[in-house]
């Protein structure tokens, strides 16, 4: 089903989302006028791509996700996401072209960890870059990818980069763990 453009970006919005929101939130962030964000979102929980987990807050729903293009990920497919990378496969941080940090993670988990700790203006330079986004595609994570992708068009500096993108990527190592059974999720 063809959605209308507004609909389109509030199912976004959702998907980036790492817990319920509520629809003013939404409208905040999407920096919209609530009453129309608000019909919207009943328009999706109605059609099935969102659900409200519990009064006045809404999530997007696993059939949201496939009308935004990602896969179900099976059992595993979570396994090969979260596997351990060789060291060529990892990801390299760089503060620049030619500028090496001489650190890397070789899976999510790890990503995270460093993420944490490495320099500001590197996620940066990555984020314009796409390196993210091609690199959670390596990874064969088309969700993570979108979501990277997603927040690079919202042009984030700084902190605030550095945090929404630790949070989409922890919070899909927490979700894959729960898919493949184990616990996993990075230290902060």
């Amino acid at each position: 089903m063809n959605l209308s453009p507004a609909k389109h970006e509030i199912l976004e919005a959702l998907f980036l989302q790492e817990k319920p929101v509520k629809a003013v939130q939404l409208a905040k962030e999407l920096g919209k006028d609530f009453p129309p964000v608000m019909m919207h979102l009943l328009g999706l929980t109605r059609m099935g791509y969102a659900v409200s987990p519990e009064k006045g807050y809404y999530v997007i729903s696993e059939e949201g996700k496939k009308t935004l293009g990602l896969p179900e990920v099976t059992r595993k497919k979570a396994l090969e996401i979260l596997a351990q990378k060789p060291w060529e496969k990892g990801f390299h941080f760089y503060a620049g072209i030619g500028k090496p940090l001489n650190l890397y993670a070789n899976d999510l988990l790890d990503f995270c960890n460093k993420l944490a700790k490495v320099n500001v203006d590197a996620v940066e330079f990555h984020m314009e870059r796409g390196d993210f986004e091609a690199w959670f595609t390596s990874l064969g994570d088309a969700e993570l990818a979108k979501k990277a992708g997603l927040l690079k068009k919202k042009k984030l500096k700084s902190e605030e980069l550095r945090r929404r993108l630790f949070e989409a990527a922890q919070g899909r190592c927490i979700e894959l763990s729960k898919i493949v059974g184990e616990s996993a999720a990075p230290s902060t």
